[in-house]
């Protein structure tokens, strides 16, 4: 599972932070994350590829989504024949339809408006889901968590030939979960050969927000918590006053919850030249991996036991 940051500034982009957007390939499927003004661009800057099948919308500030108008026309000059699923939070479907038709355009692809509720699935895969979580700023919000299933436990291969299990087809039936039966009439049960499941991997996206309790519920034990950090302390309360966070206080909620990386983005303009007091406080106050996203970065999210 691949993140790349294709915008991480405020409100105001600034020369090197587009507004937001954050693309997840997870095993070839492209999960766009907002989609703020020029994302088509940062997606080709960056080699992200197109083929986008869900966008996720935390909330319609300006900086969230006006990007999605030029990138669904861009989509239409490549001929694009594939559904879109853009999910958003409740009351948004006919703001992000007019969205759809800035200038009288019509889709020639079916798109489809999903309103997600906190607590709701708006992505149910085979083997992970996308739900929503409630989120605090001045508008209807929400963040997004990527929570993937338990993995089947490590096959151990020794002591099922210890057993007297043959090499072949059974070893794939016992590590599927199915008893076998051996030559001598003895059974083998999967227990005996494999260990506890093992975790999938949680990615979680605040959006804009305050820090909240919703936040950290969904956020405990998440393998990359990606959490806007607006502001550093010396304005803080302009963070309270309006529904953002601070680099301190994203670095405490990351060491409630015990996550193990936390980035930072959203940030303000003020700190367009220098970001590092966001950092600092993060570091200070989280004992895990912690850093400022800039637009461009990668980043691998790995298993819990990798």
């Amino acid at each position: 599972m691949r993140v790349t940051f294709l915008g991480t500034s405020g409100a105001v982009p600034t020369t090197a932070r587009a507004p937001s957007a954050i693309l997840c390939n997870r095993d070839g499927e492209r999960y766009l994350f907002d989609c703020g003004e020029g994302t088509q661009r940062q997606m080709m800057r960056f080699g992200t590829g197109f083929s986008v099948s869900h966008l996720f919308v935390t909330h319609l500030h300006g900086d969230h989504v006006l990007g999605i108008p030029g990138l669904v026309q861009t989509w239409d000059f490549n001929d694009r024949e594939e559904p879109l699923a853009i999910h958003a939070p409740p009351g948004s479907r006919k703001h992000v339809e007019s969205l759809l038709h800035a200038g009288g355009h019509q889709p020639g692809f079916p798109i489809r408006v999903n309103e997600v509720s906190p607590g709701n699935v708006a992505l149910d895969g085979e083997d992970f889901e996308v739900r929503a979580f409630r989120t605090e700023h001045r508008t209807r919000s929400v963040g997004w968590a990527l929570v993937e299933d338990d993995r089947r436990g490590r096959f151990d291969r020794e002591r099922a030939e210890e057993l007297g299990v043959p090499v072949g087809p059974k070893f794939g039936r016992l590590h599927d979960g199915e008893a076998v039966e051996l030559d001598d009439g003895r059974v083998v049960e999967p227990e005996q050969v494999v260990g506890e499941p093992r975790p999938g991997r949680k990615l979680v996206y605040t959006g804009d927000t305050r820090p909240v309790n919703s936040t950290a519920e969904v956020a405990q034990d998440a393998d990359l918590l990606i959490h806007e950090a607006t502001f550093a302390s010396d304005e803080a309360a302009r963070a309270r006053s309006t529904g953002h966070t601070t680099g301190r206080e994203a670095g405490e909620l990351a060491q409630q919850v015990g996550v193990r990386r936390l980035a930072l983005t959203h940030i303000s303009s003020r700190y367009a030249g220098d970001a590092s007091e966001i950092a600092s406080e993060a570091a200070r106050a989280f004992d895990g991996e912690s850093f400022v996203a800039h637009d461009g970065l990668e980043v691998e999210v790995t298993y819990p036991d990798e």
